[in-house]
């Protein structure tokens, strides 16, 4: 990835923005105050959005917990976490449309809808554009920071060799948990739990921490598999390491329907209208297929392809998973976000596609700016030598 030249991320970026016009232009076409565009948009943006912290928790994990294994797969993780500054820029029109009292997306950031609910009166305290925009900020300023500490001090080792880096990275590494959770589940209720702010969840943050480390998981083998493909990193990563990638994954797909499945149920058993209002719009018309599909799609099915130990020491298999859960962790984006636009009928249109191609461009183009020239593996780690002979029991 590092070898790829500033001509290929020029490409993207005018690739990214081109597109994104284009759904610009469709979402204008709509004659619905951009309600449509701006939701696609928020469905795609938090798409890539995940990857970078489920990526980051993927790091912060392998600190804290003092893996070895996982050494010559971390640098890639290091990489999608640190490209915050593209995901910051990609977040303006979301915050241009609250700062100007649009209430396309948000509800609650038109005054006017705020004046005839004595519900979201009460939440305004909190639910204003200005504490909107200042937490957003210290989102990415938190994200950012823990980012680009843990891979500036990995290529920092690169060029020392000093062991005493990754101690301070694993002492730094709980601390850094905490802020990463707390951040998380602030971010998911501000910018995808509000969108219909009547309603509110406690554990709607563990659910898109669950998602996110599969989206992330689903990543980092796929652009291992890409990389290898390419001719790098054919020797450090292993089908030791896609093992244990698999693992990961398989456990966090159960995670994922074991936390969405206690949401539904607490909800569903305490039968209050204020609270099965949310699901009330995505089991009716064709919503309900979408929450059949993502049953199915996203833990039935890929909790039985991932069971067996075969399937995860076969590069082609295992990707396949990985491809089948990139997909369906963009339908679940899909499922929480698009009802608040459209509550009767699902519909995946042109603006969709182009905005998920034009973000991901721009996305992948930033990837490979953090990138630069940089080793695609730690080459001096203190347990690079466990990683690179590590084998499964």
């Amino acid at each position: 990835m590092g070898a790829v030249g500033p001509r290929a991320c020029v490409v993207l970026l005018l690739l990214g923005s081109v597109t994104l016009a284009v759904a610009f232009g469709l979402g204008k076409a709509e004659d619905d105050e951009l309600r449509y565009f701006l939701h696609s948009y928020l469905t795609s943006y938090y798409y890539f959005l995940s990857i970078s912290l489920g990526a980051l928790f993927f790091v912060t994990l392998q600190h804290v917990t003092r893996a070895g294994w996982s050494v010559t797969v971390r640098r890639l993780a290091e990489l999608l976490a640190a490209n915050m500054l593209v995901l910051a820029i990609l977040f303006l029109p979301i915050v241009i449309s609250v700062i100007q009292g649009n209430g396309s997306l948000y509800r609650w950031a038109d005054p006017q809808v705020v004046a005839g609910s004595e519900l979201l009166q009460h939440k305004a305290p909190y639910l204003n554009s200005r504490f909107f925009v200042a937490r957003s900020v210290l989102y990415f300023a938190i994200w950012g920071l823990l980012g680009w500490y843990f891979l500036s001090r990995s290529v920092r080792q690169d060029r020392s060799g000093d062991a005493k880096l990754t101690q301070r990275m694993e002492r730094f590494s709980a601390p850094a948990l905490l802020l990463f959770a707390a951040t998380l589940t602030f971010a998911s209720f501000d910018w995808l739990m509000s969108l219909e702010a009547e309603w509110f969840s406690t554990i709607f943050g563990l659910y898109c921490y669950s998602g996110a480390v599969v989206g992330s998981l689903a990543a980092i083998i796929l652009l291992a598999m890409l990389l290898q493909a390419t001719g790098r990193l054919t020797a450090p990563i292993t089908v030791e390491h896609y093992h244990d990638l698999g693992k990961l994954l398989f456990s966090f797909v159960f995670f994922w329907g074991y936390i969405a499945f206690s949401q539904y149920m607490l909800i569903w058993y305490a039968n209050i209208p204020e609270e099965t209002s949310w699901y009330l719009a995505r089991q009716t018309g064709s919503w309900r297929w979408v929450s059949l599909l993502l049953l199915f799609g996203h833990l039935l099915i890929p909790f039985v392809g991932l069971l067996s130990r075969e399937v995860k020491r076969r590069k082609t298999l295992l990707g396949f998973w990985a491809v089948w859960l990139a997909v369906f962790h963009w339908v679940d984006l899909y499922w929480l976000v698009m009802p608040s636009f459209d509550g009767t009928s699902a519909r995946i249109g042109l603006i969709d596609g182009t905005c998920l191609l034009g973000i991901g461009a721009v996305y992948v183009a930033g990837l490979v700016l953090v990138a630069g020239r940089r080793s695609l593996v730690q080459v001096a780690d203190p347990r690079l030598e466990e990683s690179l002979t590590f084998e499964n029991t």
